[in-house]
């Protein structure tokens, strides 16, 4: 059983990475960018680890000044309660700094293990930064080659398809000859108009000199 599920999910496994095989085939930015998405998201969360890393810092960075201070405080009560003879008072001090003693080598033993994480998360998250901004960079070249590709590909189309420029010469062609038609029409019928008028002119002249002759 635990072999068929098995087989079930490599079976699925493989069938999923195909098709995001035939997705990035035929859409490479499509998938470059979702690539980016993630990353920046990623990004942004280390970003956010960061923040806390500050916070956290600045958490024990006040715990060791308060520590210490209440350490000091402690030894010099020690030591006036010692010098006035107050013993249980003494011993109640002197237990009380030696707690925050205690605690301020605590704290700082973790407040150099926070500033050295600190300080490799910071560069690991510049590195990050640099890296996110030089694929930006990359995907826009990459666009560039792609805008470059898709033209060059419709010009050559257009420029060297069988049959398309011999159908686009004839189109041409054909409109050409159309307005070649047209043009002799209009002149035709312009000079059929000029002559007319011109003989009808030659006729109401040569009418008025016989009228004038008789």
């Amino acid at each position: 059983m635990t072999n068929l599920f098995t087989r079930i999910k490599n079976t699925i496994t493989a069938d999923i990475h195909e098709a995001l095989d035939q997705k990035e085939k035929k859409n490479p930015i499509a998938m470059l960018n979702q690539y980016l998405r993630e990353c920046e998201q990623e990004t942004e969360k280390v970003r956010k680890l960061l923040q806390r890393q500050y916070t956290l810092k600045d958490e024990f960075t006040r715990e060791y000044h308060q520590a210490e201070e209440l350490a000091n405080k402690r030894k010099y009560q020690a030591e006036i309660a010692s010098k006035a003879g107050e013993s249980s008072l003494y011993h109640f001090a002197s237990a009380e700094h030696q707690q925050y003693a205690e605690r301020v080598s605590r704290i700082k033993a973790s407040l150099e293990q926070v500033n050295g994480q600190l300080g490799d998360l910071e560069r690991k998250y510049e590195e990050m930064k640099h890296k996110l901004k030089d694929m930006h960079l990359r995907r826009m070249e990459l666009m560039g080659r792609e805008n470059i590709t898709r033209a060059n590909l419709r010009i050559n189309h257009v420029l060297e398809a069988d049959g398309y420029s011999d159908q686009s010469y004839s189109k041409f062609k054909e409109i050409e000859n159309y307005l070649d038609r047209l043009e002799h029409q209009v002149n035709s019928s312009f000079y059929r108009h000029t002559i007319d008028a011109k003989i009808a002119q030659l006729e109401k002249e040569m009418n008025l000199e016989e009228s004038k002759s008789i």
